[in-house]
């Protein structure tokens, strides 16, 4: 029995190393790099958007604290994220917009993908994507520090929810390789709605600070997040015949911008 909970215990800080190590910047060695790993790992990836979150939260709320007003709080909340996972997702948002823009087959857009350059589509879906994030934590800032802050927090923790849920079983990788290849297909589907249960159950209890109301919003933009986030998942799957790294990163930045726009609206 103890070499089972040591075995289980191994697998789970396997997993949270893997989360961290892979969708943020801060030092954390990822000790497993397969697929058992990867499945543990995105099981665990609502925790990293919680810590990244966090820290977004804090540089805002730092900010207005220092006398600086909501405008600049929104930023430095809209900018901790990017610079916490090297603007990956970012990049991955604006190939994939250029991908499925081009109009060109499967294979000639998973190569344009691939290109180090960005693209007309990728510009404007990067400036408008951040413009909302903006916009909206501004917004949210404007009715205080503890409505901004449980804003990015949300938006940080369903972002990487939404990479949980795209990890699934029934969706494919598109290409053999990459990223996108070993970590696409490892979550059984029921595990991962088991994940998304209790993340958007913490998004009630955090909308509780503001009450009623305030829980139901918070529920509705988690799951309207993730909505938006699946509705781009199928496009690209219908499109590239499955899953890229840099579509997990679109997905990832779907969903924060969604849910933060849903939230500007309680």
């Amino acid at each position: 029995m103890r070499a089972v909970t040591t075995s289980r215990t191994r697998t789970t800080l396997d997993g949270i190393r893997f989360a961290f190590g892979t969708l943020t910047v801060l030092p954390v060695r990822v000790t497993r790099w397969d697929r058992g790993a990867a499945r543990t790992g995105m099981l665990w990836a609502p925790l990293a958007g919680l810590v990244v979150g966090a820290v977004a939260a804090a540089a805002g709320g730092l900010l207005l604290l220092l006398g600086a007003g909501p405008l600049l709080a929104a930023v430095a909340s809209a900018a901790v994220p990017a610079v916490l996972t090297r603007g990956l997702h970012l990049d991955g948002l604006a190939d994939t917009a250029d991908g499925l823009g081009s109009g060109k087959p499967a294979e000639d857009a998973l190569r344009i993908m691939k290109q180090s350059d960005i693209g007309p589509f990728g510009v404007i879906t990067l400036l408008f994507a951040l413009l909302a994030q903006v916009a909206a934590l501004h917004g949210l800032y404007g009715q205080g520090w503890a409505y901004g802050a449980v804003g990015a927090v949300l938006s940080g923790t369903v972002a990487r929810l939404a990479l949980t849920l795209a990890s699934r079983s029934s969706v494919p990788a598109a290409r053999p390789e990459g990223l996108g290849a070993v970590v696409a297909g490892t979550v059984p589907g029921r595990a991962a709605f088991g994940v998304a249960g209790p993340v958007v159950a913490g998004c009630a209890a955090a909308g509780l600070l503001f009450g009623a109301y305030g829980a139901a919003g918070h529920v509705l933009a988690a799951l309207g997040g993730l909505g938006a986030a699946e509705l781009l998942l199928r496009r690209c799957v219908r499109r590239f015949g499955g899953v890229t790294g840099d579509v997990f990163g679109a997905v990832a930045e779907t969903a924060a911008t969604a849910a933060l726009v849903v939230l500007t609206f309680g």
